[in-house]
């Protein structure tokens, strides 16, 4: 009887190792996700302040083209006849 207590002994001594683990691993996985989680939106963050970052660029770009900049005269010609086709097809989708 004896060597079967202490098998049981040594079976719940480990049990209760592996579920003091599970409990350690449940809770840095908890701060893993919270941590990602906060990394996700500070990316988010960072790309839509690099989306407003590149708008102005392309319109300070385009607004120096216009105040005779030669740089990139090409480049707006080019933007203005996109937007001009851009507007007859407003303007005839809303004719028909």
């Amino acid at each position: 009887m004896s060597k079967i207590e202490t098998i049981v002994d040594a079976l719940e001594n480990k049990i209760s190792k592996v579920l003091h683990r599970q409990q350690v691993l449940k809770l840095e996985n908890a701060k893993l996700k919270e941590a990602l989680e906060q990394s996700q939106s500070k990316l988010v963050a960072k790309d839509l302040e690099l989306e407003t970052w590149q708008e102005k660029y392309n319109t300070l770009k385009m607004a120096n083209t216009i105040l005779g900049s030669d740089n990139d005269k090409r480049e707006t010609k080019l933007k203005i006849n996109t937007l001009i086709r851009d507007i007859d097809h407003c303007i005839s989708q809303l004719s028909s």
